[in-house]
């Protein structure tokens, strides 16, 4: 991924975020070679200058969720409001404008079928001048999630600051308190568990005893949001693609071998890989669909929407 306005040891530290959001400033400074008080005070910075942020997500495939990428079809004028009321609801994961401002697209996690019937099919189609909705279930993710964007670590380093991996069958069942716990976990990761306990009067104790199980079976995770304009990608780029269902994994994991590639996954719908990219700029992107999506021959139809305004990235 091309460099940026961040220095080395800014994208070093988000690098290791991405691979354990919750590390201590004293462990990352120890695989990157500075003190602890330096590594505080650059996150302090990043989180400040660049709106670089940790936070919790949960697996929706390890704790009984269902995965929806929804594209909303709606006249300009009202689609920033409908934009934003999306990105209010806490079931939706990020939430973007495109289209030249007449498309919302935006990713929903429901807890149960209920809750998608609600939103997908009661009150989505009802909004007014709403003239659209499709949605299409995320079957399974190629590249995203804990995976990180930011390539900045040596092998070694990247080894000593890992998460261990989860076990392919590691399940959860969350609780209501699990559920607030994961919440203001969402809204900053790195919280301590004592400003925690307060807030929830649970003892601390006891919720880092439950994040660690939830961590380690793989139900939660912790992401890294960075603004990508200031890795100089400013171009965001939403990819539909049709493929045979033959060759769908080969091409799901061949674009998420790609450097621009920040999300790909398979779906439901006439269109069955989705992914997310960024470029420099047009003439950048122009390239990578002339190289590198051209290069692979399973691709029968091919739809772009270039991201005008994110209006919710988590």
């Amino acid at each position: 991924m091309a460099r940026s306005d961040l220095d080395e040891l800014d994208l070093g530290i988000i690098h290791a975020l991405h691979l354990d959001g919750r590390a201590s400033f004293t462990r990352l400074g120890e695989v990157l070679g500075v003190s602890d008080q330096t590594v505080a005070r650059r996150y302090a910075r990043l989180r400040a200058d660049f709106r670089v942020r940790v936070s919790a997500r949960t697996d929706a495939a390890r704790v009984g969720e269902v995965s929806w990428c929804v594209r909303i079809q709606c006249v300009p004028s009202v689609a920033v409001t409908v934009g934003r009321a999306l990105a209010r609801r806490a079931d939706t994961s990020w939430v973007k404008l495109a289209s030249g401002g007449t498309e919302i697209s935006c990713m929903v996690r429901a807890v149960s079928d209920r809750d998608s019937s609600a939103l997908l099919l009661e009150q989505l189609p009802k909004t007014p001048n709403v003239t659209g909705v499709t949605a299409n279930c995320l079957l399974h993710v190629y590249f995203g999630g804990p995976q990180s964007p930011v390539e900045a670590l040596t092998p070694e380093q990247a080894a000593a600051i890992r998460w261990p991996e989860a076990p392919a069958d590691g399940r959860a069942v969350l609780s209501d308190d699990d559920r607030r716990l994961v919440g203001m976990l969402a809204a900053d990761g790195r919280a301590g568990f004592t400003e925690l306990a307060a807030a929830t009067g649970r003892p601390h104790t006891t919720l880092r005893r439950r994040v660690q199980e939830l961590r380690e079976c793989g139900a939660l995770y912790f992401d890294v949001d960075v603004d990508h304009r200031a890795l100089r990608l400013p171009m965001q780029t939403m990819l539909w693609l049709s493929v045979a269902p033959d060759r769908m994994v080969e091409t799901g994991e061949a674009l998420a071998r790609h450097p621009e590639a920040v999300f790909v996954g398979a779906t439901t719908g006439s269109t069955n890989l989705y992914a997310a990219v960024l470029c420099p700029d047009p003439a950048a992107f122009y390239r990578y669909l002339a190289t590198r999506v051209a290069a692979l021959p399973a691709i029968q139809h091919l739809e772009t929407a270039p991201v005008i305004q994110t209006l919710k990235s988590l």
